[in-house]
């Protein structure tokens, strides 16, 4: 539910439509909205969206808390994807030199090689980096829950015996990938993994099992991580997902009721009509309540 006691807060926005979603759903609500957009991620919308916009590098810290404090920002929020591989480009830190806050608290991850450095070691550290400045994060999705997906059938086609089979199978990979925290997305076909995401995202994870699935027809699978934090990295799919998976040749996307964002729901839906795709938002309960039900047929 919208707290209608905030006034003001700011948007960390990364890729995509999310925080573009995000920011007009807050604006209607009277609120004076903060942009924090990264570079070469957050849309160029919402300069326009926003009251107040600002660049900002990851590595560089201190110009950031400086801007909130000087605006008196104390609730924030993160929307939208941060591309992982862009860690792994050649002579990243030469183009985005770190400062000494941004060193004090992520320079063992990046430089002293800490065990864990994945997504969500690397985001509770951001989150307190900035509750210790007096800046708190909140979930987006408090401020716009419709966003989550019900549990239901969404397309017009359901789905078949032979893809309930592949769906209870990646179902199943995809929650163990999520106990080790590797990534969001299962494609398979016929109880074969095709392929699983790592930091490459869901798109690339569904392309690439379209390149080795020539003859289409896979399943891919997508759900929160067990205990999701809902204040960062909340699966997402929306319009792009679904032409993704048109061009790869998927044909069942099934993701996780009341835990993965489903952006411009309306005409994703029609799309995936429109292309033959079914779409299954589900939970564990169902799963295995569909496989006893098959069983028993």
């Amino acid at each position: 539910m919208f707290n209608s006691d905030i006034d003001k807060m700011a948007i960390l926005a990364g890729w995509g439509r999310y925080p573009v979603i995000l920011a007009r759903h807050l604006k209607s609500k009277g609120v004076h909205v903060h942009c924090l957009a990264i570079r070469g991620h957050a849309s160029p919308e919402l300069e326009q969206i926003c009251d107040d916009h600002v660049l900002v590098s990851p590595a560089r810290v201190q110009p950031l808390l400086k801007y909130l404090r000087r605006h008196k920002i104390r609730i924030a929020t993160m929307a939208g994807k941060v591309f992982k591989t862009h860690l792994f480009q050649r002579w990243v830190w030469l183009h985005n030199i770190p400062d000494l806050t941004f060193l004090k608290y992520f320079g063992r991850h990046f430089f002293l090689k800490a065990k864990d450095n994945n997504d969500d070691a690397l985001l509770l550290v951001a989150i307190k980096l900035f509750a210790d400045h007096g800046v708190n994060f909140l979930p987006a999705t408090q401020f716009l829950p419709e966003i989550l997906v019900k549990s239901g059938t969404l397309t017009k086609r359901n789905i078949n015996q032979s893809q309930l089979g592949d769906l209870k199978f990646a179902w199943d990979l995809a929650r163990q990938m999520g106990h080790l925290d590797v990534g969001q997305s299962v494609a398979v076909k016929n109880r074969a993994v095709l392929a699983v995401e790592a930091v490459e995202g869901t798109d690339e994870c569904i392309r690439r099992a379209g390149q080795l699935c020539p003859s289409g027809g896979f399943t891919v699978v997508k759900v929160a991580k067990p205990g999701q934090d809902m204040r960062f990295d909340v699966p997402t799919i929306g319009i792009g997902t679904i032409k993704t998976m048109r061009e790869a040749g998927g044909r069942l996307l099934v993701i996780e009721a009341d835990k993965t964002i489903v952006l411009d729901q309306v005409e994703m839906v029609k799309l995936a009509d429109e292309f033959g795709i079914s779409i299954v938002a589900t939970n564990d309960e169902a799963i295995e309540a569909a496989v006893q039900v098959a069983k028993a047929a």
